[in-house]
């Protein structure tokens, strides 16, 4: 008779696992894109000590008692994908995306090569032409891999530009070129790629009133820094800044890269998306102009976390700087049905990160996803022209790409006490759970963002957010001057 083992076997914990579906999914159902739930729900010290103790292994426990534990965890979060979730950058996944990494989690292919994941890496190879094309690359030159976000493909990027514009050993002479409102991802790929003295990060002005990169200062930097004996290899455009949601004129920097030799990257992490709009495309149509881009589909292309895409205008390139060995020319070469992932970037055990943004398409299609896309647009046009009817507010930047900048400026106060007062709006938006809104500096500024990307909620309901906001500013400015 065979020995049962002291463990439960895959079949029975499977059974399980579809025995608690029904009551899972009822969480679901309210627990995600619900209007009233909390935007943000943080951790008081024993709630800290609770979760502590939770997290750390011991005993067994019954799966429907482990699942109550992990909703438990979940709860205590900032909702990004909330609809009044306007912070940072909002990550508004749709439950088609969830539901596509749950099957891609089930099956756990391994994604990086066609031998081992023939399915997933047909659909990946054939997606990211796909999009190549999208954004005015040549499909069947162009090539590329998804990653775990814009970090980790800013990162690949511009590895494949040092290798292209440095010789080895060159790094403490390398220049790479960025502006004020670069990503601070860029400055720290740069600084694992080796480029860590001084001189190696040249921060190039933005220009004068407005938040693009000043072409022509970044070209006399170019010949100034050459004049020193340094090696300037690259220039580093942003499709769609954190802050204010500016595109570079990514052109012009194209025209100075080829007469200097240097090689463009794009940080379209947030803005590539667009290229997906029938109304907004225009806005992101020099991106065919770039060498190398990143792209977040977890951001403007409604997927969860851990979707993001490097891009190079010829595959060559990728495969120069992360192919571990000669085999990989058949990729090319014969041109295969699709690659070897794993010589296009730096993992070699990879998942399918490509298929829930796959799923999303095939289910919705297109047109739908660049009405979404559309829908952020009108929200943040929206919001700015409410806000411009009110007095005591201030807008900054105005919006550019569903971005947009203002700060509440009741007169009689001086800059500093401005600034108090838009961090006190922004915790009491929180706190009332109106909105989830913080600060950032614009123009030397403390003032307020809205980043409004999420497409379920509605022109209307955005309209009650800037009417309740504006009560609230006022009530909260009443407080201050009666303490």
């Amino acid at each position: 008779m065979a020995n049962n083992p002291p463990f439960p076997s895959a079949q029975d914990t499977l059974a399980q696992i579809i025995a608690a579906f029904p009551a899972l999914t009822q969480h679901l159902s309210t627990a995600i894109h619900n209007p009233t739930s909390a935007i943000l729900t943080p951790t008081d010290a024993a709630t800290t000590s609770h979760l502590t103790t939770l997290a750390t292994p011991g005993a067994p426990h019954p799966l429907p008692s482990a699942l109550t534990s992990a909703l438990q965890i979940h709860t205590h979060r900032m909702q990004t994908s909330h609809p009044r979730f306007f912070s940072f950058t909002p990550s508004p996944a749709s439950p088609l995306s969830w539901l596509a990494e749950t099957l891609t989690s089930a099956f756990n292919p391994f994604a990086n090569c066609l031998l081992e994941g023939a399915g997933v890496t047909l659909v990946e190879h054939t997606l990211i032409s796909w999009l190549a094309g999208k954004i005015g690359f040549d499909p069947q030159r162009a090539g590329g891999v998804f990653v775990s976000g814009g970090s980790v493909a800013n990162l690949s990027a511009l590895a494949v530009a040092r290798d292209r514009g440095l010789g080895v050993g060159d790094e403490g002479r390398g220049v790479a070129y960025v502006s004020a409102q670069t990503h601070s991802s860029v400055a720290k790929a740069l600084r694992i790629l080796g480029l860590r003295g001084e001189g190696c990060v040249r921060v190039v002005g933005v220009e004068k009133g407005g938040f693009r990169m000043d072409v022509g200062e970044l070209e006399g930097a170019v010949r100034e820094d050459r004049g020193r004996g340094r090696v300037p290899f690259v220039v580093v455009a942003s499709c769609g800044t954190t802050n204010t949601g500016a595109v570079d004129s990514i052109g012009e920097i194209k025209s100075v890269c080829e007469r200097e030799g240097l090689w463009l990257h794009v940080d379209a992490a947030y803005g590539a998306s667009v290229a997906l709009s029938d109304v907004h495309g225009h806005l992101v149509e020099e991106l065919r102009f770039a060498d190398s881009l990143s792209w977040d589909a977890h951001k403007w292309l409604f997927q969860t976390y851990g979707c993001g895409l490097v891009l190079v205008k010829d595959k060559k390139h990728l495969l120069d700087s992360f192919a571990t060995d000669a085999s990989y020319l058949r990729d090319v070469l014969e041109e295969e049905a699709a690659p070897n992932f794993w010589n296009y970037g730096i993992e070699l055990t990879r998942p399918a990160r490509g298929m829930k943004l796959w799923f999303t398409l095939h289910v919705l299609g297109v047109e739908a996803v660049g009405k979404m896309i559309d829908q952020g647009f009108l929200l943040a046009e929206r919001a700015e022209r409410e806000l411009r009817t009110r007095d005591d507010w201030e807008v900054i930047s105005p919006a550019s790409l569903a971005i947009f900048t203002f700060r509440f400026r009741p007169p009689g106060k001086d800059a500093e006490e401005l600034a108090r007062l838009n961090v006190a709006v922004s915790k009491k938006l929180f706190a009332e759970n109106v909105a989830g809104i913080v600060t950032t500096e614009v123009l030397g500024k403390v003032c307020l963002r809205i980043c409004s990307i999420n497409p379920w909620l509605a022109e209307d309901e955005m309209a009650e957010v800037i009417d309740k906001m504006d009560e609230l500013a006022h009530r909260v400015l009443t407080e201050r001057d009666l303490t």
